[in-house]
């Protein structure tokens, strides 16, 4: 199976950087908002989400984006925090899945039998199925002396992931109707920039996190994510029993 393959999953941090940062953009005309964020502009309420986002020692992100690469659909359900620490689940194009966890300066991957062929096209049915044979259910580990680990950590870097936040967006910024968002209480923020369409759900209890984007328009369709367990520890421990050293195998 090529390990690189896997690097790709890697991408969704950069899609998850696309999408937050369309957040901060010109204010459009709000006349006289009243309730939670009662005077501010859509635009100043995105910057406090943006940056009590940003504060957040740890949170948890699930949701679909678009792999620019593959142009498939890149679903993630990951706890990560500032220390580099993750656990969660991935898949690419709703073939198969794969757990990760990522403690210390090691990156432990578990994939089924559906992601290793998924991941291993191209190749003869010898290589595949002896891949299989090796790996699937089972968990294997990495170094992060090799690139292929840096490339799975950098999906654990918290600080890297809402890194594109920063950035500021071409559109505007306009408020929307208060409503609920999985239970929690929220205002939603639109978004426009060239063909492209956003709403964000800023929570309105509490500190102004951001609890979910949608992208519902665009050229590359659809995408959401959401962000939740803000502050609560990640999972992350190594797994329990025989764990599989790929950079003792050689990749």
């Amino acid at each position: 199976m090529r390990r690189t393959a896997l690097a790709a999953l890697c991408l969704a941090a950069a899609a998850t950087a696309g999408l937050t940062g369309c957040l901060p953009g010109q204010d459009s005309a709000d006349s006289k908002p009243k309730g939670p964020f009662a005077g501010l502009s859509g635009g100043q309420i995105a910057d406090r989400a943006v940056k009590a986002t940003k504060a957040a020692p740890s949170l948890r992100m699930k949701g679909e984006v678009t792999d620019d690469e593959s142009k498939g659909t890149i679903k993630i359900d990951l706890a990560l925090d500032k220390k580099g620490e993750c656990a969660g689940t991935m898949s690419m194009g709703g073939q198969g899945k794969a757990d990760l966890i990522k403690t210390g300066d090691t990156v432990y991957m578990k994939y089924d039998e559906a992601f290793l062929r998924a991941q291993s096209k191209g190749e003869s049915k010898a290589d595949t199925d002896a891949a299989v044979a090796m790996l699937a259910g089972k968990w294997s580990k990495m170094s992060l002396k090799g690139q292929d680990a840096k490339d799975m950590a950098s999906l654990c870097d918290l600080d890297s992931v809402l890194g594109g936040m920063n950035d500021t967006g071409n559109g505007t910024t306009a408020r929307g109707k208060t409503t609920e968002s999985d239970g929690t209480p929220v205002i939603t923020l639109h978004e426009k920039d060239g063909k492209d369409r956003y709403t964000a759900y800023v929570a309105t209890e509490g500190k102004p996190y951001l609890v979910r984007i949608d992208k519902t328009s665009g050229s590359d369709g659809p995408q959401h994510l959401s962000f939740t367990d803000y502050g609560k520890p990640v999972p992350a421990r190594k797994p329990a029993g025989d764990v599989i050293d790929l950079d003792a195998l050689g990749g």
